[in-house]
């Protein structure tokens, strides 16, 4: 009788934060995101997200991207970190600085970039990689 309105307020807490840039849209500019968003147009500037980038066949950025997971099958110019996936389709265009947790790569996409992956520190001698440890620590009983 006195009760909340469940289903409103779920609808009110579940809702993701998406965003879209149509194709024909070009901004100029720097901006931060707490959600998704899709790029089918032009952006010309740095990027913060926690969410996931998609940028579509005619979608090009040109900055800086930092983020957790993007998928590409337009085009990208700059630095571009991210502490997930890096998913770049055939029709994906990648030039500049990528730093990423994981990379997926589909035959024909461009590539040319200098690249670093997150995860194990590996170090580089005559006999070859090894793998680095780290200090270990100490614990009293």
């Amino acid at each position: 009788m006195f009760s909340d309105n469940k289903k409103d307020k779920n609808m009110v807490e579940g809702t993701s934060n998406q965003n879209i840039i149509s194709q024909g849209t070009k901004i100029v500019g720097d901006f931060n995101s707490e959600g998704d968003f899709r790029v089918d147009g032009i952006i010309e500037g740095n990027i913060k997200t926690t969410g996931k980038v998609v940028v579509g066949k005619a979608g090009f950025i040109k900055g800086t991207l930092q983020g957790t997971d993007a998928y590409f099958e337009g085009k990208f110019s700059g630095k571009l970190a991210l502490s997930g996936t890096l998913t770049l389709k055939t029709a994906a265009h990648i030039e500049g600085e990528v730093i990423v947790g994981k990379l997926a790569v589909e035959p024909g996409a461009t590539f040319n970039v200098t690249c670093a992956m997150k995860g194990t520190v590996k170090e580089t001698s005559k006999s070859g990689p090894q793998e680095q440890k780290q200090p270990e620590t100490k614990k009293n009983a």
